[in-house]
């Protein structure tokens, strides 16, 4: 275990394990214990979800895994998470790994990162997004969404956790949840989508240069409530309807069947997808920091 820093200041705790080229996971290689494991097995989750992604890979590559996601809940950038910060994090994480070049792979959120990283660096030998389409993004419609959860947090001072992306397309009502984030904690995915409202994803394609995958369930489909301003956040359709285009541009599509936004995180069906073709497309001599 070591730290990287972070464009605010603040340190990211990195656990290293296996050899071969190297892979960065931005999960949580621990898994969740207690109270919070019970309300994430509830939600669908799996509080073992970094480890079991991390032992699925671990035993072909160099997995370099770091809970960014935990880590902005509990340390804020309420101003500063900004697509080209998020990606300079992402580096970093990189850097303090000693890994010159690498892949990555991120699901909802943190699959967007990824293609905001691949478009701002020549050091990724692979990119799987998993959750978020690389073409057509609900970018408006999420920033509709965090907006309203922004709201309530300045009101309430709590909104559900999962309102940022990971909510459930499974008739959830949403106001009966009591998961609570602070207005610091929404405000920074304010400024993450605020940022993203002029991003051309389909231009951005011809700045990705190495293998990419990406994948979604079938049934994420994500409809938001009244409370909610009424905003459906698909990430099923745009991978369904643009999926040869995709494909022209280089992306390896998958359609889980099935299966929801939580469903499809799951380490079940990503393994099978993600490790062989992390293996088809890895370097085939050794990098420096692999």
């Amino acid at each position: 275990m070591f730290h990287a820093r972070l464009h605010d200041g603040t340190s990211i705790d990195v656990e290293v394990r296996g050899d071969g080229p190297t892979v960065l996971l931005p999960v949580n290689p621990r898994p969740v214990e207690g109270p919070q494991a019970d309300a994430m097995r509830r939600w669908g989750a799996d509080p073992a979800l970094g480890r079991a992604l991390v032992d699925g890979l671990a035993d072909a590559f160099r997995v370099v895994a770091f809970d960014y996601e935990g880590h902005v809940l509990a340390a804020p950038k309420p101003d500063t998470l900004t697509p080209a910060n998020v990606a300079g994090d992402i580096l970093a994480v990189a850097d303090a790994a000693g890994a010159e070049r690498f892949a990555y792979y991120g699901y909802s959120w943190l699959a967007l990162c990824g293609l905001q990283l691949a478009i701002r660096t020549d050091r990724l030998w692979a990119l799987a997004m998993g959750g978020y389409p690389p073409i057509d993004g609900p970018y408006a419609e999420m920033l509709q969404v965090t907006a309203a959860a922004h709201r309530m947090s300045e009101e309430a001072d709590a909104v559900p956790t999962d309102s940022r992306t990971d909510s459930r397309s499974d008739g959830t009502d949403w106001s009966s949840v009591e998961v609570t984030t602070s207005e610091r904690q929404t405000r920074q995915f304010m400024t993450l989508y605020t940022a993203l409202q002029t991003f051309d994803d389909r231009a951005a394609q011809q700045h990705v240069t190495c293998p990419r995958l990406c994948f979604v369930g079938s049934a994420d489909e994500i409809e938001y409530g009244e409370r909610w301003g009424g905003v459906q956040v698909s990430m099923a359709g745009p991978l369904v309807r643009r999926r040869a285009e995709l494909e022209a541009h280089g992306w390896e599509v998958h359609v889980l069947d099935g299966l929801d936004h939580t469903g499809a995180m799951q380490a079940k069906p990503v393994l099978p997808i993600l490790r062989p073709w992390l293996a088809g497309v890895r370097p085939a001599v050794p990098v420096r920091g692999e």
